[in-house]
């Protein structure tokens, strides 16, 4: 049976932290340092983030919505909340933002296409991309993954918790840049998590490895680690045999 494996976009195979960080330094003169430890994400402080406005100081609130910050790269979030919500706002008026990002690795899509083809693997792509500017946010998606030599992309437009999707599709892979979403496919599934993680190792939340979360230090690795792997899962009997120790 062919694996069902599913990719996340931004930080996976789509370079969405170089596309902000131009935005940033267009608003603001310069993009957060990459090494940038990243706020807590808290109501702003009056005097520290954007003034009340009319007297109101629930107006100083605005920031990124849960949406953005799901996929807000962790630099951005060293920027006050009134910074970041206008990236966004800039994102939001960007005809068809998702189709200018840069591929994370040049090549990386094409090859998943050729894997894919010659391995058997029934592919996903899913994302939590909030709307921009233009055409739906699975549209553009789809566009640039063809763009890049993926062609019919299975794209779907998630809220919420991936373990519970990754279970509702009975997927065997997850592979995803943020470690709280590889937890909650531990926690939610039965699917194998990687992590796509690009800085040092010993940065990695160390209850992940612990639960059996796997980091490779790209979509190039990823690929090289999928490729490698047995090309089969065992079927239901066979599970059953190895649960009861046969």
């Amino acid at each position: 049976m062919s694996l069902r494996i599913a990719f996340d976009c931004d930080g996976v195979v789509a370079d969405l932290d170089s596309a902000l960080a131009e935005i940033a330094t267009n608003l603001f003169g310069q993009a957060p340092d990459p090494k940038a430890a990243p706020a807590p994400q808290s109501p702003p402080v009056s005097g520290t983030d954007v003034p009340p406005a009319d007297g109101d100081p629930s107006l100083s609130a605005d920031g990124p919505t849960p949406e953005e910050q799901q996929v807000e790269p962790a630099r951005f979030r060293a920027l006050t909340r009134h910074q970041q919500h206008e990236i966004w706002e800039s994102v939001r008026h960007t005809e068809n933002f998702w189709e200018s990002l840069p591929e994370a690795e040049p090549g990386a899509v094409a090859r998943l296409a050729m894997l894919a083809r010659d391995q058997r693997w029934d592919v996903i792509f899913i994302t939590q991309r909030p709307s921009s500017g233009g055409d739906s946010t699975q549209l553009q998606t789809q566009r640039w993954l063809v763009a890049h030599g993926f062609d019919l992309p299975s794209v779907y437009v998630i809220t919420g918790s991936r373990g519970k999707v990754a279970d509702a599709l009975s997927l065997d892979v997850v592979v995803d840049d943020r470690p709280e979403n590889c937890l909650d496919v531990k926690l939610e599934s039965r699917a194998r998590a990687i992590l796509i993680w690009d800085a040092d190792f010993v940065d990695i939340p160390p209850n992940a490895q612990r639960l059996g979360i796997e980091p490779v230090a790209g979509i190039g690795a990823c690929l090289d680690l999928l490729s490698a792997a047995r090309p089969d899962r065992p079927g239901l009997f066979s599970r059953i045999r190895q649960l009861m120790g046969d």
